[in-house]
């Protein structure tokens, strides 16, 4: 790969690894809030992270008013120049008017045929952009309606990695998570959004390998620190399909990053998840699945706030532009990335022993990711 599509990607890339970063110290902040803090409130996490991103309609809204007010300022602008022609232009008719009835003809003639030339002009120019080959941005309505269908998808695959968190170790999570690329190939695949091929295909087998060591072998270290394991694998695995689906829709409806306006985007699925996802705070508090209560400290305040801002409203919009850059396929095995960190911080500060058969999982998955970009 060369050329300006070379360099396209390899900022895909760099923005993936910031992803990377990102998603692992937020994973681990999450995990804190629910073990050490007992702060299991996965909805509620999840509910405040997305609902933030109806920031971005604050600088959307600010960015239209401002293009609006000099739209308004030119067109005034050509007002005040035209009404100044249109005075020059009726000084002269006047002083041509002792010329004759026949001058004065002429001379409205020739001033209404100019403007007939103008007129067809501009008609002939927007016809040509209408009919232009290039792909059109998607328009206001196309973006939030697009925002809107998508964010009941990502909150259901973002509560579902987060509920996870509550039963596995973070590793585990991050591990079971990247199989998230067989999805995304497949559903790809079947959109045709993706190229299926031996070698992505052989990427996805290596990838699967690896995550079934790491479950195997690790089975037995997560039992002893962490009885109902399952139910987070199972979770994680859950999020994993959902990811598959979002990443797929996106990329088929969006295309190259131009045509998206990426802040409305966004700004829309955190409007859409405050509007039709709040009962659902209420009904898991009337059920008792998840009592409706608010961070006891300021510090676990600090803690979902870092959380929603960085890890969700900053993360997030780096990873959509990764993706549109790239691939979802790509961007699926890249999130890969996490589990070598994911290990280190699991081994280091929960005191998680892991086997040789976990190290080879976890290689066999960097070496799909690594394949999927040869």
């Amino acid at each position: 790969m060369t050329g300006p599509g070379y360099g396209r990607h390899t900022a895909g890339l760099v923005l993936l690894l910031g992803v990377v970063l990102i998603w692992v110290g937020s994973s681990f902040l999450v995990s804190n809030l629910f073990g050490e803090q007992e702060f299991n409130r996965p909805f509620f996490i999840t509910y405040l992270n997305t609902s933030t991103f109806s920031l971005y309609l604050v600088g959307t809204c600010v960015s239209r008013l401002k293009n609006a007010t000099s739209r308004r300022l030119a067109r005034r602008k050509r007002s005040r120049s035209d009404d100044s022609d249109s005075a020059a232009q009726q000084d002269g008719m006047d002083t041509a008017v002792t010329a004759g009835t026949s001058c004065r003809m002429n001379i409205n003639h020739g001033v209404n045929s100019e403007r007939r030339v103008h007129a067809r002009s501009r008609s002939d120019e927007r016809l040509l952009l209408a009919n232009s080959p290039t792909e059109h941005k998607l328009t206001t309505r196309e973006t939030v309606r697009l925002g809107v269908g998508f964010s009941v998808l990502w909150f259901a695959a973002n509560v579902a990695q987060n509920a996870s968190l509550a039963y596995t170790t973070v590793a585990s999570s991050s591990i079971l998570c990247s199989t998230s690329g067989l999805f995304t190939l497949a559903i790809g695949a079947l959109a045709g959004v993706e190229t299926f091929s031996t070698a992505r295909l052989g990427a996805v087998v290596a990838s699967t390998l690896g995550v079934y060591c790491v479950m195997v072998s690790g089975a037995e270290a997560t039992s002893a620190h962490m009885p109902r394991a399952w139910v987070g694998d199972g979770l994680a695995l859950l999020s994993a399909a959902l990811y598959g689906c979002y990443t797929t829709l996106l990329k088929r409806r969006v295309g190259d990053e131009s045509r998206l306006d990426a802040p409305l985007f966004f700004g829309a699925v955190g409007l859409a998840n405050i509007v039709l996802l709040w009962p659902g705070l209420i009904i898991l508090d009337a059920t008792g699945l998840e009592p409706f209560i608010l961070p006891r400290t300021g510090s676990m305040w600090a803690m979902v706030a870092v959380n929603a801002l960085v890890g969700t409203f900053v993360s997030d919009y780096l990873w959509l532009q990764a993706m549109l850059m790239t691939s979802p396929l790509v961007v699926t095995l890249g999130l890969a990335l996490t589990i070598p960190l994911s290990m280190a911080g699991d081994v280091l500060f929960k005191g998680v022993e892991v086997s040789l058969p976990y190290y080879v999982g976890a290689l066999l998955v960097l070496a799909a990711f690594i394949g999927a970009n040869l």
